[in-house]
């Protein structure tokens, strides 16, 4: 689906935020106006895992969400404050995040297996 071309600190609707994450985030919500995902890991040690690969996301881009961190999850929520609701540069980030967190590269056929199917190695739960 395309998206009409807009600046990047113009804020969504409710209804186009609710859109375009069915559409691209599926695994993300909209909840009282941030964008939300919560990310599932086997324990503290994969749980600062993805907050550090977050962390590192969201310095680069310079777009940084708020985190709840917990012993076995990782909550990520998205808004741009300084335009008081979501904008394309949450959408942008949210994308880099789920690509980086949610990766499996035994499901792309190349030469990394990934982690294996073993409970010691459990790292992220996958959806």
């Amino acid at each position: 689906m395309s998206w009409r071309i807009r600046h990047q600190d113009e804020v969504y609707t409710d209804e186009e935020v609710e859109a375009r994450l069915k559409a691209e985030l599926p695994h993300w919500y909209l909840e009282n106006g941030w964008i939300r995902r919560k990310y599932k890991t086997s324990g503290w040690k994969a749980t600062l895992m993805v907050v550090n690969t977050v962390g590192h996301l969201a310095e680069v881009a310079f777009h940084h969400p708020d985190l709840t961190v917990s012993y076995a999850f990782v909550i990520v929520k998205l808004m741009n404050h300084a335009a008081k609701g979501v904008t394309n540069k949450d959408f942008e980030l949210a994308q880099k995040i789920e690509s980086v967190v949610m990766w499996q590269p035994n499901k792309e056929g190349g030469a990394l297996e990934g982690t294996p199917d073993d409970p010691r190695f459990k790292y992220i739960k996958y959806d």
